[in-house]
């Protein structure tokens, strides 16, 4: 594992600016800013330091030397000192409020919403209409709202799958007043905007979707790897006329919380690397790119929880 990618996992674990992680490490911003971007390397101390700041925040105690690999592990580690992430999340006010707001503000952001994360925060919390923002924006926010709210409470029954009327419910209550097929899997031809990924017939949709729910409550050795399979085919899919993103997102938190581990928010600013993993996945079916960007995506919730 080169020193770049021990810095980005300590960062991402901490949630620490790089400016505050220079001052940890008693660095100049320059020199660390210098380490990240492969400019240069650390003397032997300061590699020394760095190491010991990455068990301090991993828990690990050696270094493995597949940065996938290594995340997985933290990942999973840190996720065993939760006996119930998803009550850990619906029990705390204050977690759940950050979580709802991140979640909404960003899959909202990511298929184009104008609204900034304190509009979003105002229209969730405020329950205030602004006049300067259109009905259509304000529904996706109350909306999502609604169907995150409504997955949680789904979830509290470990004995339920994720299945068809679920992915069906979340899509109706994602597009109630915004789409008249809200609810229902598309019944014409689409297209996914700036990419050659070929969707599903739609004739298809309903035979590949009970395909792929059968795919979803499998048992996998690897979740992430999972996870992230199951999101390229379901994007890939693309069994609705609209809301296929935000849907397609909804269905990975109901499968990492199904497996106690936390969320993964995929944040606006990631959104060109987002796409790029997730149409190489779709294309050359090479999905290690995508599960490495979900990996640092559920790093950033510990801090949060």
């Amino acid at each position: 594992m080169t020193i770049r990618e021990k810095l980005q996992i300590i960062k991402n674990i901490s949630g620490l600016t790089q400016e505050n992680l220079a001052k940890t490490l008693g660095v100049s911003f320059v020199a660390f800013n210098s380490w990240i971007n492969k400019k240069s390397n650390p003397r032997r101390n300061a590699e020394k330091n760095i190491n010991n700041l990455y068990f301090q925040y991993t828990g690990q105690k050696t270094i493995i030397q597949d940065p996938l690999m290594a995340k997985k592990q933290i990942i999973l580690a840190k996720s065993k000192r939760y006996k119930n992430v998803l009550k850990k999340i619906t029990k705390n006010p204050d977690i759940y409020d950050q979580i709802m707001l991140s979640l909404t503000y960003h899959t909202n952001r990511l298929e184009g919403s104008s609204l900034t994360e304190n509009e979003t925060k105002t229209i969730l919390f405020d329950n205030i209409t602004l006049s300067n923002k259109s009905m259509v924006e304000h529904l996706e926010v109350k909306n999502h709202q609604a169907a995150f709210s409504y997955l949680l409470k789904y979830l509290s029954n470990s004995s339920l799958k994720i299945d068809e009327k679920l992915i069906l419910k979340l899509h109706g209550i994602l597009m109630n007043g915004i789409k008249d097929d809200a609810g229902f899997y598309r019944r014409h031809g689409v297209r996914i905007v700036g990419t050659y990924v070929p969707t599903a017939n739609y004739l298809k949709v309903p035979q590949l979707m009970k395909e792929l729910t059968r795919e979803i409550n499998c048992q996998h050795k690897d979740a992430i790897a999972h996870v992230a399979n199951i999101h390229s085919c379901f994007e890939k899919i693309h069994p609705f006329s609209d809301g296929n993103g935000r849907v397609g997102r909804l269905i990975m938190q109901a499968m990492l919380l199904k497996k106690n581990l936390p969320l993964a928010i995929i944040e606006q600013k990631q959104k060109r690397f987002y796409n790029n993993y997730l149409r190489t996945s779709q294309m050359k079916k090479d999905f290690l790119p995508l599960e490495n960007f979900i990996c640092n995506a559920i790093l950033k919730i510990f801090k949060i929880l």
